[in-house]
């Protein structure tokens, strides 16, 4: 067969070893070092598990995988940079559900639900309800009646994100206002909870698990959407009279938009495969943990789904977009 030069110029394919392939042929994801951004400090729970999968993908995808503390902003710095780069794979993000309460709560430098590619949800931690062992309100109903009985005047430690907004939205249910205690972290918090100097808090299951356990916590509910195996008797809030009730902090992969669905797909597949490795199933055990490993297209709802709910909840308690 006769081939003129323009026209093999023109031609989408070329002959190699006697089979046709494809001129521009993609380059195979990955193709150089992948960044997953932790936009938060290390030693969280976040951090954690990027660098558990980092681990675990770099064999997988045959080039280094390597996690990059970004952190600044409640996490908004490092997300900003996620936005940014460039949508070829290579620049991954691990966020909290500080990136859906950040949109709620601050004016961003970047759209959380036009900016992004979900990949998928890695994880979700439960929050726990808990009180001194003394405080006189052994179940959420009475609680509640508590609450409405003495508007203002019950107060609970928060450490800002989920654990806060967990407390308003609590109190918006009860039909009366609670007064907010910020602390620095759970660790400044505790002190004060068993002490009785802060009547109740919304915390995470890690968190408090040991002075529950030891019995310097009362627990109350959970905020799962079923009760914990771990605390098998401890009833959820939804069940306890707020039917509905749901919070939890998470972790989960994003990437910039416009990533192309192919390389959506393989992260995604590649990372939910990890979660059922023994060694990852401990490893988020141990942090209180449940692993999720969620489609794209979940994924994307579900945040999607956590940025209505926490904006609505900042709209209820008054709280002013800063």
């Amino acid at each position: 067969m006769n081939i003129t030069r323009r026209a093999a110029l023109a031609a989408p394919f070329v002959l190699a070893a006697g089979r046709v392939v494809p001129a521009r042929a993609e380059t195979a994801f990955p193709s150089q070092t992948v960044r997953i951004l932790v936009p938060y400090t290390p030693g969280g729970a976040s951090d954690i598990a990027a660098r558990l999968l980092a681990e675990k993908l770099t064999p997988v995808w045959k080039q280094s995988v390597v996690v990059e503390n970004r952190t600044g902003a409640n996490g908004i710095v490092g997300s900003e940079a996620v936005a940014k780069a460039p949508p070829d794979g290579t620049t991954l993000g691990f966020v909290s559900v500080n990136h859906a309460v950040n949109a709620a709560l601050y004016t961003t430098p970047f759209d959380t639900l036009k900016d992004f590619s979900v990949i998928t949800v890695i994880y979700s931690v439960p929050l726990v309800l808990v009180t001194a062992p003394e405080f006189p309100a052994k179940t959420v109903q009475e609680l509640i009646a508590m609450v409405k009985a003495r508007p203002g005047e019950i107060t609970f430690a928060s450490t800002g994100g989920a654990v806060h907004l967990a407390a308003e939205m609590f109190a918006f249910q009860a039909g009366a206002a609670m007064t907010n205690v910020p602390y620095r972290g759970s660790t400044a918090a505790h002190p004060d909870l068993i002490g009785r100097r802060v009547d109740v808090m919304f915390d995470t299951l890690p968190a408090v698990l040991g002075h529950v356990q030891s019995g310097k916590l009362k627990a109350l509910a959970t905020t799962a959407a079923e009760r914990l195996p771990i605390l098998p008797d401890l009833p959820t809030v939804a069940e306890s009279g707020m039917p509905g009730f749901e919070a939890s902090t998470w972790g989960a992969i994003i990437g910039p938009a416009g990533l192309p669905p192919a390389v959506v797909a393989k992260i995604a597949a590649d990372a939910v495969a990890q979660l059922k490795t023994e060694s990852i199933k401990e490893r988020l055990a141990a942090l209180g943990a449940t692993p999720v490993g969620s489609t794209p297209e979940a994924a994307q709802d579900f945040v999607r789904a956590e940025v209505v709910k926490w904006q609505a909840v900042v709209t209820q308690a008054g709280i002013q977009k800063q």
